[in-house]
């Protein structure tokens, strides 16, 4: 019986439509012929991404240490994610941590492919049609992301924890025709989509039993039931491998966030990089009859760290996946100790946590072998606490961007350099370049200056704003990153400070410039200014100074509750509000925020 293949699929294994069978959760047997494992076990003849040639400029932008040839398929990201997944069908592929309930590759592979097919048949979406995800990390996840992209859609993803304002900003600029979440937050959808003017489809995933269907939603359980599918329904999709897949919306220097196009050859180009070896190893094992690594996963899927380094990566590693909504000590350390977690990606305030926590024990860090960090810096000091706590583990630290797909330097395995982010990704090179020269030389060792970058995972550009696109990506296929950065001798990388001014919150990026676009909506409010302020636990948190209007009564706790009605709780003013006469500017204009972090933050 040929189970778990799209049509298209079958066709390119010389398998004819006759081969095809009714697909189901359910069905009592799975039986998997030999010829069928014998066709998924070799490779298909796909064409692959040519080896990367950049163009020679002045001899100081520096090539990845690691192994730069590693073949990258240039194939669209569901033939990518399913090319073996016949190697470990019966082994589980994602968990929740909470709940338990969990699929196979097997059974994830027929829930896929029986949502590809009624988004296309019964909610009638085309191909390029942009599908918005607004969920947290549960099992149902990457069944719908990669159960859209089966379909020919596009995915933009959503933070759960956005309120109905900042839902609906994100439904129009998508286009979204079609949104996804848990039916407990069905009232915020609703409200999102009253906002954003739009009457689209609200798809809701109920995680319990005893949870009712929200009145005019519908059910995600019944979309993605593979009982009665035939995959001759599935209509092959006409999607590329230059084509956008993702559409995540990025934290910009002015006015609001901005979707980030990505395509499918940018996630599997970044994908194939994370799974190369670097210093002594891979930071995953091979996924064998008797091994599979285990990934706690507590960085959202929504942002694109949890999404392609944690979730689609690893999942077409064959990995285990444990799914958990949010992060809480008991049971962030309780998926640990059950699930025995070996690899980790996380951000720095988890990392400090486990390292200073009384109620870390060695049931719970003991299975670890690897962890990654992201997302903000990670202190030297900090780092070595952890290492010295969990002595056995492998500590690196790695830097990207949404728009680099993310990742696009690494430590290397065995690397005890704590303060370096590494060095270029295969593929990938970066050169630092002077603030005030306007042809973008490379700079040489130990000079500091913007960290530019380029290699196949750069983003094609912003999603309908040229002007920002070409600010962003330059000549020769740069991108600009934004931050302040410096190579040494041995080509390790360090970042040092953020030109763009963003605001870190446990690695959520908060743009200064949307939080003070909101407060000078205040009637109250002539003018503001927001900046970063460290905090023992969150790393930085908003912190405004705002100029009142002439005669106007307005109060801090006024400010920080108008602000907090209108943005994610990591968004708020938990920095406070501080009243001044004037804004520090510039001559064009450009608000001064270093000058006032001297001022009023040293």
């Amino acid at each position: 019986m040929m189970r778990g293949l799209s049509l298209a699929r079958l066709a390119q294994l010389g398998l004819h439509p006759g081969m095809t069978a009714t697909v189901g959760r359910n069905h009592p047997q799975r039986h998997w012929s030999q010829q069928f494992v014998r066709l998924l076990s070799t490779r298909r003849q796909v064409k692959y991404l040519e080896d990367t040639n950049f163009p020679p400029e002045n001899g100081h932008e520096q090539n990845s240490l690691y192994d730069s040839n590693i073949p990258v398929p240039h194939v669209t990201l569901d033939h990518y994610m399913w090319d073996r997944f016949s190697q470990w069908t019966n082994k589980t592929a994602v968990v929740c941590g909470v709940t338990g309930r969990n699929y196979t590759y097997g059974t994830l592979r027929d829930h896929c492919a029986a949502l590809a097919i009624r988004l296309q048949r019964k909610m009638n979406l085309g191909f390029g049609s942009t599908v918005a995800i607004c969920l947290p990390n549960i099992p149902e996840f990457p069944l719908i992301t990669f159960g859209a992209i089966e379909a020919g859609l596009v995915v933009t993803t959503i933070n759960p924890i956005y309120n109905a304002e900042e839902i609906s900003r994100q439904l129009v600029d998508s286009d979204a025709k079609i949104l996804v979440g848990l039916a407990s937050n069905y009232a915020v959808l609703k409200e999102a989509m009253h906002q954003a003017k739009r009457d689209i489809p609200i798809v809701c995933i109920r995680c319990t039993n005893d949870e009712s269907l929200p009145a005019g939603s519908i059910d995600f359980a019944e979309l993605s039931n593979p009982t009665g599918i035939h995959y001759s329904e599935l209509r092959p999709h006409d999607r590329t491998a230059d084509d956008i897949v993702f559409l995540p919306y990025s934290s910009g220097t002015t006015g609001l966030p901005k979707g980030v196009e990505l395509t499918h050859l940018n996630i599997v180009s970044n994908s194939e990089m994370l799974g190369a070896k670097a210093g002594t190893g891979t930071v995953v094992l091979p996924t064998t009859d008797t091994f599979q690594d285990v990934l706690p996963c507590v960085l959202p899927f929504f942002h694109i760290y949890g999404l392609t380094v944690t979730m689609i990566s690893k999942l077409q590693q064959g990995c285990k996946l444990v799914t958990l909504p949010n992060f809480r000590p008991d049971t962030f350390l309780h998926a640990l100790a059950e699930h025995k977690g070996t690899v980790l990606h996380l951000v720095p305030p988890i990392i400090i946590f486990l390292g200073h926590h009384e109620g870390v024990k060695s049931e719970h860090t003991s299975s670890i072998r690897n962890v990654f960090s992201g997302a903000a810096p990670m202190g030297t000091p900090d780092a070595e606490r952890f290492t010295a706590r969990v002595p056995n583990v492998e500590f690196i630290q790695g830097y990207g961007l949404t728009e680099t797909a993310p990742v696009v330097l690494m430590a290397a395995l065995g690397s005890r350099n704590y303060a370096s982010v590494g060095s270029p990704c295969p593929r990938t090179q970066a050169k630092i370049v002077d603030l005030n020269d306007p042809t973008n030389t490379a700079l040489g060792p130990n000079m500091s200056g913007e960290l530019l970058v380029r290699g196949p995972q750069v983003m094609k550009g912003y999603h309908n704003n040229r002007k920002a696109t070409d600010e962003m990506i330059i000549e020769g296929g740069w991108l600009r990153t934004g931050d302040i950065a410096h190579y040494d001798e041995d080509l390790q990388f360090y970042i040092t400070d953020r030109l763009k001014e963003l605001i870190k919150v446990k690695g959520f990026q908060v743009p200064p410039a949307e939080l003070e676009e909101l407060l000078r909506s205040h009637p109250s409010v002539a003018d503001a200014a927001v900046v970063g302020t460290p905090h023992p636990v969150s790393g930085e948190v908003p912190r405004a100074f705002v100029v009142a209007k002439p005669d106007a009564r307005v109060s801090e706790d006024t400010l920080k509750e108008f602000i907090a009605e209108k943005v994610a709780a990591y968004k708020r003013l938990e920095g406070g509000v501080t009243f001044v006469d004037s804004i520090p500017k510039n001559a064009s204009g450009k608000i001064l925020r270093r000058q006032l972090k001297l001022e009023h933050c040293s």
